[in-house]
């Protein structure tokens, strides 16, 4: 099956976001909120991403120099399509840079090959995975 055609459960193509930010709590309160306020439905986990290769998709999606490089980086599958997660990112202002990837996108088919390779990005704190 080629991969640029994997629909998820509505038959819509998937998107990407990368969330990219100046640390852990940054990144970590930004996925919440696209969950939480942005109503965003993701597909799986979140991965840990390479900040260096955060910033080279940034680059290569936006095409615009990179003016700040992040510190920390995830990335997650998404079951909403790029123009809806967009369209709630507007609404909901994260305090980390968001980065919607569809698959118009030249980095979207790399992405859907090496999604499940990366680790997870640890949602919990460190206090409370110690408590």
């Amino acid at each position: 099956m080629n991969i640029y055609h994997r629909k998820n459960r509505g038959g819509i193509l998937k998107s990407f976001a990368i969330v990219r930010g100046k640390d852990r709590t940054k990144v970590k309160i930004a996925l919440h909120d696209m969950e939480h306020y942005g109503s965003m439905r993701f597909s799986a986990k979140p991965r840990r991403i390479e900040p260096s290769y955060a910033d080279n998709l940034l680059v290569r999606v936006v095409g615009v120099p990179l003016r700040t490089p992040c510190k920390v980086a995830a990335l997650v599958e998404l079951e909403n399509n790029a123009g809806a997660a967009i369209s709630k990112l507007r609404k909901i202002h994260p305090p980390a840079h968001i980065v919607i990837v569809s698959p118009r996108h030249s980095p979207y088919n790399e992405l859907m090959e090496c999604v499940d390779i990366y680790p997870e990005f640890e949602m919990e704190s460190e206090m409370e995975v110690s408590a």
